[in-house]
């Protein structure tokens, strides 16, 4: 399945919509919602305007910041992503039938208010658009959270070495990533990291100090969140985003 039909089918966006907005599972925090709660300690005074979620998905942690932003946009490759974004922030409802066992799926419904995010979903504007591209009004951003994003992109560089254009002056840059580098995805001269050069191991991390020094310096030194997707009722995938976070310097 190539990666444009995979992130518009049925069963993946039901899965999405249960890691952001299910249950928790084997005892993890809910990944969406400890994303925007690590992104708005790293904040820590700094000005609340305008944020952005680059890759945001199904819309859960774009509404948790917007518990705390004066505006929100979220942006997502996935039209089907984009598209339920949208019908949730309007309705204030999720609704999705999860997958349990072979053509077996529960039909879930669950409120914005019983999440404490309906007043948030005012706050919130859902965008379809390229990570790699991004048009020219998306700009101006005290945050720029990139979740799980950056290794499924065709040419990781095009957005580290341009995304602070789009944010103010000692604003902040966080991403998280598992760094599961796929050639289905990405082309292998384009990863970050995950590879040998000059002979020795060049991880994601010094990829991404590498690309960012020249508008960026690291605040804290990197660390795990873990989170669970959920597939059906007896399979789950168990996994660990590291979590980096960058201050735009002053030029």
């Amino acid at each position: 399945m190539q990666q444009a039909e995979y992130y518009e089918n049925d069963t993946t966006l039901a899965q999405y919509l249960e890691f952001h907005f299910g249950e928790r599972w084997h005892g993890e925090a809910n990944f969406p919602k400890a994303l925007a709660d690590a992104a708005m300690h790293a904040m820590d005074g700094r000005p609340l305007d305008r944020a952005l979620d680059i890759g945001c998905a199904v819309g859960r942690t774009s509404l948790e910041l917007a518990r705390h932003f004066r505006h929100v946009d979220g942006i997502d490759f996935s039209r089907a992503f984009v598209n339920k974004c949208q019908e949730v922030a309007r309705d204030r409802r999720v609704r999705y039938a999860r997958p349990e066992e072979g053509e077996l799926v529960t039909f879930q419904d669950q409120s914005l208010a019983s999440l404490g995010l309906e007043e948030a979903a005012e706050r919130v504007s859902f965008h379809q658009g390229d990570a790699c591209d991004l048009p020219s009004q998306f700009t101006g951003y005290d945050l720029v959270l990139a979740g799980n994003l950056i290794d499924r992109l065709y040419q990781p560089s095009l957005f580290l070495e341009t995304i602070h254009e789009r944010i103010n002056e000692l604003g902040l840059l966080v991403i998280a990533s598992p760094y599961t580098w796929l050639e289905e995805y990405t082309p292998k001269e384009h990863w970050v990291g995950g590879f040998k050069k000059n002979g020795e191991d060049f991880s994601t991390f010094d990829g991404l100090k590498e690309m960012l020094a020249p508008h960026f310096r690291l605040l804290f030194e990197p660390w795990s969140l873990p989170f669970v997707i959920r597939e059906t009722r007896n399979k789950f995938q168990h996994s660990f985003s590291e979590l980096t976070v960058w201050e735009k310097v002053s030029q």
